[in-house]
């Protein structure tokens, strides 16, 4: 973080605290679906934040702030007596189109889930893995999620599945 004279480089300074807020981001969303805490999502997400849910096996869902998600997420993951939601990976771009208030990010991520007894789904252990591709903003000095497009990458369990790859570009 210094330039060549030693001095601390003000930009990069901001740009690494911009980088860390955007993954603590992404940990509070994982911390947030997995303890199941619907409510704290609109401390996440902007109050009208489009969401596109590409299951793969069909239609793409599309829903819309942090209530219309928060029962879908409720409802899809009530089916599981255990769900733990796990980012694995991010590549964020801070200040797309020069803009010091927006990034975007890849984010890689990967559920572990136990069906519950009477749900219909299997009493074994299994796990997706997917990827969300994020638009975010700062407002007043913190970010939120602005956009989210979520598309399944591979599943396992008793239907196993490693899902066509998207094109990233």
């Amino acid at each position: 973080m210094h330039t060549d004279d030693g001095a601390i480089d003000a930009s990069r300074l901001a740009a690494a605290l911009d980088r860390q807020e955007v993954r603590d981001l992404h940990a509070r969303y994982g911390d947030v679906v997995t303890r199941r805490a619907w409510d704290e999502l609109a401390e996440l997400f902007v109050p009208d934040m489009p969401l596109e849910l590409d299951l793969v096996d069909s239609e793409p869902r599309h829903m819309a702030g942090p209530d219309q998600i928060g029962e879908f997420l409720a409802t899809a993951v009530s089916r599981f007596d255990f769900f733990e939601f796990t980012p694995l990976n991010a590549v964020t771009e801070l200040y797309p189109r020069g803009n010091p208030d927006e990034a975007t990010a890849r984010l890689w991520i990967r559920e572990d889930r136990h069906g519950a007894a009477g749900s219909g789904e299997p009493s074994e252990w299994t796990s997706a893995f997917g990827l969300y591709r994020d638009t975010y903003r700062r407002i007043q000095g913190r970010w939120w999620f602005a956009t989210r497009h979520y598309r399944s990458l591979a599943r396992t369990g008793p239907v196993s599945a490693v899902l066509p790859f998207p094109d990233l570009d």
